[in-house]
């Protein structure tokens, strides 16, 4: 017998659910004992011990809301204490500093796409309807009308999900037909502007990944999703593709609420189409569960682990929880244009790959919850970890 364990920990309010997946109709009768460190589960002549994290403590007496669940295995909800760092690294932009030197990699495959830079200035970019914006407080005509921002030579500019750097010594080829950047054509209709993305992408010389796009002749965006940003070593440290994926997106997730109170978010293409629509449900979420097991034993397993820990060894991820839908080959077109049509739901633009990989992202996760989390209010439940 081998025992699945979900934790589901909220920090705010120390309180957890936690389940044990194991078949109890075919091992009857077990014995569970729960301490503040370790679970115990005894079944006939079977005895499994499971030691939680270290700074992971349950309180036993806490215990209520006991059932048994087809499918799921034993429920129980428990006050928990938590003595683990929160303290996040952000995945892309931690060397992304003015004045520190700094090296841009692909992030696919860890080619050096912009040696050595030292940026003067690294700014934040106003919002997308900070246009209208000044229309509404100038009582003048707007000094900014038909202007874009771009970045001088030693400028880096930060926008939602890309930023933009100037072109010169960039060791990226761009894929060009002919066609100029589209910045230089207002009059481009939707058909045509796709075109001019098209012929504008910029790519990695060593693997052809979509990196960003060239908006001018002097300007680059270069997508966060696509690249890595770190000190000038001669190391540089590579992240699995879904690692890297799910801490980006999860850190702007919680980036977006903290600044902007905005918990829901459309996902778009860089082609226009809308491929996940996002609800950010928790965002002070710890994950305590079993590591990856073997085919035999498929209870619970979350999280990719490359690690060489004990088959039964508990790991804690920090984590969010969001609801989600997908949106391909026309699902939810109504709730889509419901979404598109409020003030409250913030549009984030990524490359259509990146959002097709997101979306397999949150289907695995989906999938490997206990059957009775997976669904809530007709959305699909997800976890990103931090």
């Amino acid at each position: 017998m081998e025992t699945g364990v979900f934790l589901e920990v909220r920090r705010e309010s120390q309180s957890a659910l936690l389940i044990l997946g194991c078949q109890l109709e075919e091992h009857l009768p077990v014995d569970i004992s729960v301490t503040p460190t370790l679970l115990e589960v005894k079944a006939a002549e079977h005895c499994e011990t499971i030691d939680l994290p270290v700074g992971v403590r349950i309180a036993p007496s806490s215990c209520r809301g006991l059932q048994y669940v087809s499918g799921d295995g034993l429920h129980m909800r428990l006050r928990v204490q938590v003595d683990i760092s929160t303290k996040l690294v952000p995945a892309w932009n931690s060397s992304l500093q003015a004045q520190k030197c700094c090296v841009f990699y692909c992030q696919s495959c860890g080619d050096n796409i912009m040696k050595e830079r030292v940026f003067l200035r690294v700014l934040p970019l106003p919002n997308e309807n900070w246009s209208s914006l000044v229309e509404e407080w100038c009582c003048h005509p707007d000094p900014f009308a038909n202007r874009v921002l771009q970045p001088c030579h030693d400028d880096c500019f930060l926008g939602d999900t890309y930023l933009l750097v100037n072109a010169s010594n960039e060791s990226c080829v761009p894929e060009t037909k002919g066609d100029q950047p589209e910045s230089s054509h207002p009059t481009l209709t939707n058909n045509s502007t796709l075109k001019s993305k098209e012929n504008t992408r910029v790519t990695c010389k060593r693997c052809k990944a979509i990196l960003g796009e060239r908006v001018s002749s002097e300007t680059v965006k270069y997508y966060i999703t696509e690249i890595m940003v770190q000190p000038a070593v001669n190391d540089i440290k590579m992240i699995p593709r879904s690692q890297f994926l799910e801490s980006v997106i999860s850190q702007h997730l919680v980036a977006f609420t903290s600044t902007r109170c905005t918990f829901r978010f459309c996902l778009q293409g860089h082609d226009g189409k809308t491929y996940i629509l996002l609800w950010l449900l928790n965002s002070d979420t710890l994950l305590v569960e079993s590591t990856r097991k073997s085919s035999s034993g498929s209870d619970f397993t979350l999280f990719e682990n490359s690690s060489t820990s004990k088959p039964r060894s508990l790991e804690a991820n920090n984590a969010i929880k969001i609801l989600y839908h997908p949106c391909t080959k026309f699902c939810n077109k109504d709730l889509v244009d419901e979404w598109l049509n409020d003030i409250g739901v913030h549009v984030l633009t990524l490359p259509s790959k990146t959002c097709l990989e997101l979306l397999v992202i949150l289907t695995l996760s989906n999938g490997s919850l206990p059957p009775s989390l997976r669904c809530m209010n007709s959305f699909q439940v997800a976890f990103l970890r931090m």
